[in-house]
């Protein structure tokens, strides 16, 4: 009896209700209620889901009807947990929230006329296919936990509450009756508490995601619809996340294409710098030719060939610390790469770690750009420290007179990739733009231009990629690096016609010549006929034995 007074009290209790009522939220269907979806005439409040005689036991005096559906789960490469389909009360929310029972259909009565539609609509249906929607039905136990490697204790939960059965259920994140919190939760989500109470992302407490004031500034599309947090740290998981109908199933993303997830605020939107606008330049990391190919549990040499935001970026570990070359900094924290063995790294510590992911060894890393004397299109071994001479990215270079050098570099230096692979109107080259091999004017993802073709005017801006590390006035200058200004500048000939930027195996100075310009010396009956070689012989001494622009050179034509 004191059950049915209950139940039949909430029709008469909506004046004074606390926002921790059902009464007046939107799983009030009666006709007071707030929501399009209404009974006609209808006053009780609980009886859409309660009655006090002929329920079931699918929850205590549950007076709705099973859908019977069968429904598809959420599933990911990642996900550890089993997960089936949905029982306990999760079955019981889903006979409104799947959109096939009519929402007046219940039990205790022969149908309750309904205003607007007759089955729920809108975001909370979730429908049959749940494969958009956080995971339920599951076990969250210790075996879970250890298997997963980022899930906080089950017994120490807080307010998340698994059922009987130790499993995740709709009602582990919502209380049907209380909605004080907004979205019936069980706690306040602002900064994400609500998920962080079960999810412990490694590095997550340092993370630009979880950290940063940055707020939108009202000059395109608000970020955060449907949310009443105006920074990225309130926001924090749901900058990125959707518990509910996603576009992206896996992971719970908004959007499908994966870059439309991260554009809503690195458009210069909230983010301080336009990343998007990079992509519409004429060389780039083409993020917007493939969708729906990466996956975080891709293999890291030969995964199906594509570019993705989160290839290089790990949006639960990304910060803005700073580093130094060679190290990684915090935009590339925790993201997986190549040693200079070859070997896996989990979390890269050095920047060209990332880098060797796709332009090592990968089978489809394409064709060298510049024809070449020794092909090489691995640029882990370019750059290998055992070789001749490289760029130091790896290491300090060999060479330990280099004239040319600007300061601050010295023969002792080491540099990134991104040196010289970056954004032209970034703040290497100058500009206000974002740093980062995003995109480019100029090929293939270079700051700064660098011509490869023969005639060449030489210039400050022609050589200008070249000319952020090496003084002009010095290598044109005939002193310490005679002869370059006889074939850079009279004869015009590009810097790559000799030299290979990122290494070479078999000569010093980075000598390996472009062979669609230089080839072996014709044949005049002499010891050098059909060579094709540099031979360094000393401090600022060498010789050239090949044919190049139909000038033949054998060994008595050397620099010195």
């Amino acid at each position: 009896m004191l059950v049915a007074a209950l139940i039949m009290g909430c029709a008469q209790a909506h004046a004074g209700m606390t926002a921790s009522s059902i009464v007046g939220s939107k799983h009030d269907l009666s006709v007071s209620g707030p929501g399009p979806n209404k009974a006609s005439g209808e006053r009780e409040v609980c009886i859409f889901c309660h009655t006090p005689h002929g329920g079931t036991s699918a929850a205590p005096m549950w007076n709705r009807y099973d859908s019977g559906a069968t429904y598809r789960p959420y599933s990911s490469s990642t996900v550890k947990a089993t997960i089936g389909q949905p029982t306990g009360s999760s079955r019981v929310c889903l006979s409104c929230h799947d959109g096939t029972v009519a929402l007046g259909m219940v039990r205790n009565r022969f149908g309750i006329n309904m205003d607007g539609s007759p089955v729920l609509a809108g975001n909370a249906k979730l429908g049959t296919d749940l494969g958009n929607d956080h995971p339920v039905s599951f076990r969250y136990d210790a075996a879970l936990v250890i298997s997963d490697g980022e899930l906080q204790d089950p017994v120490a939960l807080g307010p998340v509450k698994l059922d009987r059965q130790g499993m995740v259920q709709c009602t582990s994140c919502h209380n049907s009756h209380d909605n004080r919190f907004g979205k019936f939760l069980v706690m306040d989500n602002y900064a994400s508490a609500l998920c962080v109470t079960c999810h412990a992302r490694k590095d997550w407490q340092l993370a630009s995601h979880r950290t940063s004031s940055a707020t939108w500034n009202g000059l395109s599309q608000n970020p955060w619809p449907n949310s009443t947090a105006r920074t990225v740290a309130g926001n924090a998981c749901e900058n990125c996340h959707m518990s509910h109908n996603g576009e992206g199933e896996r992971r719970l993303l908004p959007r499908k294409e994966e870059e439309q997830n991260c554009y809503p605020c690195h458009n210069g939107n909230v983010a301080a710098r336009n990343i998007k606008a990079e992509f519409g330049k004429a060389s780039i990391h083409n993020v917007r030719a493939t969708t729906g190919v990466h996956d975080p549990a891709e293999s890291l040499l030969n995964p199906p060939r594509h570019v993705e935001c989160e290839d290089c970026h790990n949006p639960h570990a990304s910060n803005a610390s700073g580093a130094s070359a060679p190290n990684a900094s915090g935009s590339l924290e925790r993201v997986r790469g190549l040693d200079v063995d070859g070997n896996q790294v989990t979390n890269i510590r050095y920047q060209y770690q990332l880098c060797y992911r796709c332009h090592a060894d990968s089978n489809d890393r394409g064709t060298a750009r510049i024809n070449r004397v020794v092909v090489q299109t691995n640029v882990r071994r370019e750059f290998d420290p055992s070789n001749a001479s490289y760029h130091p990215v790896v290491a300090p270079g060999r060479n330990q007179n280099v004239p040319s050098l600007k300061s601050p570099y010295t023969v002792n230096s080491q540099i990134y990739c991104t040196d010289c692979h970056n954004n032209d109107q970034g703040p290497g080259a100058g500009g206000s733009g974002p740093k980062g091999p995003h995109g480019s004017a100029w090929r293939p993802l270079l700051e700064r231009q660098l011509v490869t073709t023969d005639p060449s005017t030489e210039s400050a801006y022609a050589y200008a990629l070249c000319y952020k590390c090496h003084d002009r006035e010095k290598i044109i200058s005939n002193t310490t690096l005679r002869f370059h200004y006889r074939h850079i500048v009279r004869k015009k000939e590009a810097c790559t016609t000799c030299h290979d930027p990122h290494g070479s195996s078999g000569s010093a100075h980075l000598i390996n010549f472009n062979s669609s310009i230089v080839s072996p010396l014709t044949p005049v009956g002499g010891p050098d006929d059909n060579k094709l070689e540099f031979r360094d012989d000393g401090v600022f001494h060498g010789t050239c034995i090949l044919s190049c622009h139909g000038s033949e050179h054998d060994s008595s034509w050397a620099f010195y």
